[in-house]
């Protein structure tokens, strides 16, 4: 189980309100403008997910935390795949950027498109937005990262569809599990540990620490059918709780019409 973090020490509450976060903020917006400045003249994504790559680096500096990866050679076996993650922190996506060392897009919650810069970019650089009120809308959104994997462009999502309250795993929706199947395509597990405690659900104060991504084997769906999305849902999550130490809490997972993901 993860612990919630200590009260926070005077100077280090000081050190994340008046030096960790404004410069946070001050790099989502910088980076946020060149990838928009970018895609007026790059039409693949790449160069606005190379801004990204950066952006999210000096995000992970800039928390004053270490990131290491487990099980990198487990991202180079499949050119495309579909990569799910359990969900911890806003923290969670400057990590997967920071990791992950090739091109991919993400699913992600339709209302973060109307934030600045933040939105902007995920507009600008081809991410796929979720309709989290509209189950048609969402089923809509997934044929969508069909046609992205189909295109040759891996998926990233998060198939707890948004951050867990308490730092365990919570259940999966199947979003993750029917893009794969769907596209005949492994679903490589990931595991982020010590991202919950840098920062944790409601609440605006960094608790720098050590950070882990742990990449599992790809599971292999060649041959799978739709009907197997709940059983493919359940395996995924099990390796992850593996690899995050967690006792699973059997659950059934929702319909893939129903997923959302939030970064």
């Amino acid at each position: 189980m993860t612990a919630r973090p200590n009260p926070m020490p005077r100077f280090s509450r000081w050190r994340s309100n008046i030096l960790q976060a404004p410069f946070l903020f001050l790099a989502t917006g910088l980076f946020g403008t060149l990838a928009l400045l970018a895609s007026l003249v790059a039409k693949t994504g790449r160069t606005q997910h190379r801004i990204a790559r950066i952006w999210a680096r000096a995000c992970v500096r800039l928390s004053g935390s270490r990131l290491t990866i487990h099980g990198g050679e487990n991202l180079g076996k499949h050119p495309v795949a579909v990569y799910a993650a359990n969900h911890t922190s806003y923290m969670d996506t400057p990590v997967v950027f920071s990791a992950l060392p090739f091109q991919f897009r993400i699913l992600a919650k339709k209302e973060l498109w109307s934030m600045p810069f933040i939105g902007w970019y995920l507009n600008r650089s081809g991410q796929i937005p979720i309709d989290t009120d509209n189950p048609r809308a969402a089923l809509s959104s997934l044929s969508a990262g069909v046609k992205a994997l189909r295109l040759g462009m891996p998926l990233f999502v998060f198939p707890e569809g948004s951050r867990t309250p308490d730092g365990e795993l919570q259940a999966f929706l199947s979003g993750a599990a029917f893009l794969a199947i769907r596209t005949q395509v492994p679903l490589v597990p990931i595991a982020l540990r010590g991202v919950y405690d840098l920062l944790p659900i409601h609440t605006h104060h960094l608790y720098p620490g050590d950070l882990l991504l742990m990449v599992g084997e790809p599971i292999d769906t060649t041959g799978m059918t739709l009907r197997q999305a709940d059983e493919l849902t359940t395996r995924v999550r099990a390796e992850i709780a593996r690899m995050l130490g967690q006792p699973l809490v059997d659950s059934a997972p929702a319909p893939a019409g129903s997923m959302t993901t939030e970064p």
